[in-house]
């Protein structure tokens, strides 16, 4: 019985020697998988990191971009207000040679002299509304864009669409029509 008892105490031994075995194994195995999945750690740390970088990055280009932008605006804005006061500013000073003939012209007691003044007056107006690029409306035929037919008239004496009589210049500058032509149609 003692030898039985032997041999279960050694095939214990075995088997415990065994599982010890089995156990360094998976302890080796185990270390081996924390290992790699602590390098897996370290490696998704830095991708992270990484992506963090380029989101901050991106985010300071976009700040940066929003930032020129609304700059842009504002220089615009006030280029825009500048460019108006401009072209404003230099319609004005062309018609105030009109106002000052028109001054002298009213100072004077001589009729004729007033009457030349006037004549003046209208040409210095015309050399300011050219020098501003406007230009006075062509009145022979009708035409519906560009005047406006106020009267008609039935006379064999002037063909169709003809324009018989003005009784408003109109006035144009390049293809936009300032003011329309009054006139009176005939046929």
């Amino acid at each position: 019985m003692e030898e039985n008892k032997n041999t279960a105490t050694a095939a214990e031994e075995i088997q415990e020697a065994e599982t010890k075995e089995a156990s360094k194994q998976d302890v080796k195995t185990e270390k081996k998988k924390a290992k790699k999945a602590e390098a897996e750690i370290a490696e998704l740390q830095k991708k992270l990191a990484a992506k963090e970088a380029e989101c901050e990055a991106a985010n300071d280009k976009y700040l940066r971009m929003m930032a020129e932008y609304d700059n842009f605006r504002k220089r615009s804005a006030k280029e825009r207000e500048g460019v108006y006061a401009d072209a404003y500013g230099d319609c004005i000073a062309n018609l105030l040679p009109v106002l000052d003939n028109l001054e002298r012209a009213s100072k004077s007691d001589n009729l004729e002299a007033v009457t030349k003044g006037l004549d003046l007056t209208v040409k210095a107006f015309d050399d300011a509304l050219q020098k501003m690029g406007v230009s006075e409306i062509e009145t022979k035929t009708f035409d519906p864009n560009l005047h406006n037919a106020v009267m008609h008239v039935e006379d064999d004496q002037y063909g169709e669409s003809e324009i018989v009589e003005v009784f408003q210049k109109g006035y144009c500058k390049g293809d936009k029509v300032i003011r329309y032509a009054m006139v009176k149609v005939a046929n």
